[in-house]
């Protein structure tokens, strides 16, 4: 596939300074190991145990404290986005295979996995309202998980937040997105908010209300690449999976010049940074707090899930799942 890189001017990086100040309160997690590799996201069940999918295609789940985790069943793809429903069963977002729903049993069922004439390639994460309703990402059209620097170097914005109704219908709510990544859904549901990796930012569709149908920006120039998204009572929690580079915005308005990079050896390339992050917004995107680990110990933060003062942080790439505390003055 030809790589065809477009322009974008992107806002001024203004690092990690003010309300993004860097801190070591990521650093002395807890290290679950997962007995593979890339728990990308992570969901909590009925009983509070975290679950996750690693890139063999397992699903697994941890007892409340830790512990060796079980296996719950395979979805023969790249699990990515994973959200609990009622009942036991599980929606998944298959990089490979498209949204999913597993039972209780490991049966796999796929959901979607294309609209109209566009397959989904990567399909990424997702948030389920009450009535069953599903919110989820396809962060590209055109490229495939294992090239999907490509598509945040290339910038085509075929990245989309799709919704699924109860009865399949499925609506492209927002397109054109860099990178389309982690949705989540308000609490009162009235908005959902859709991350664009690849433009540092964190998009706002209203579903109801006098702003019924419109668009606007949560929160932008974030100082690292944001991931998955996920909610706990009146706080949004983001993983930024690397920090920007200062080098790979100077390229970002001369097309020719990510050319030349997508065009290196794989030992070449860009390698990403290993300081791990997370940030919490509220309601009114305004940040909250941050936890971060500039050791790498635990890095290519790429989702976290609250449960009380306890965070489950998933990764990209690391062979386990990292498990923080907030402070308790934090408020929830």
């Amino acid at each position: 596939m030809e790589f065809q890189p477009g322009a974008w001017r992107p806002p001024t990086d203004l690092g990690l300074s003010g309300v993004y100040a860097e801190n070591d309160r990521l650093t002395g997690s807890a290290l679950w190991p997962t007995n593979g590799v890339g728990p990308e996201d992570i969901a909590l069940d009925e009983e509070r145990r975290p679950v996750t999918g690693l890139a063999d295609g397992r699903i697994i789940r941890f007892p409340p404290d830790g512990g060796a985790p079980e296996t719950l069943g395979d979805t023969g793809g790249r699990p990515l986005g994973i959200e609990t429903v009622p009942g036991g069963g599980l929606i998944i977002c298959d990089a490979d295979r498209g949204l999913l729903h597993m039972d209780p049993g490991g049966t796999i069922e796929v959901l979607a996995d294309h609209y109209r004439a566009n397959e989904f390639t990567i399909t990424n994460n997702a948030s389920v309202a009450s009535d069953g309703t599903i919110y989820f990402s396809v962060s590209s059209h055109r490229w495939p998980l294992s090239d999907f620097t490509k598509d945040i170097l290339e910038r085509s914005g075929t990245g989309r937040l799709y919704r699924r109704t109860p009865d399949g219908e499925l609506t492209v709510l927002l397109d054109g997105l860099v990178f389309a990544n982690g949705v989540a859904l308000s609490r009162e549901e009235d908005f959902v908010l859709v991350v664009e990796t690849g433009s540092y930012r964190i998009h706002r569709v209203w579903l109801s209300g006098e702003n019924a149908g419109t668009t606007d920006l949560f929160i932008e120039n974030l100082p690292g690449f944001p991931d998955n998204l996920s909610r706990s009572h009146d706080v949004f929690w983001c993983a930024l999976v690397r920090l920007r580079d200062k080098a790979l915005d100077m390229t970002l308005p001369r097309p020719w010049a990510r050319k030349v990079i997508a065009a290196l050896p794989e030992p070449l390339q860009p390698k990403p940074g290993r300081h791990g992050m997370l940030v919490a917004f509220d309601h009114a995107g305004r940040v909250v707090t941050t936890l971060q680990d500039p050791t790498g110990r635990v890095a290519v933060t790429t989702g976290v899930r609250a449960d009380g003062y306890r965070l489950y942080v998933g990764s990209l790439s690391e062979p386990h799942i990292a498990v923080a505390q907030l402070p308790t003055s934090f408020d929830l």
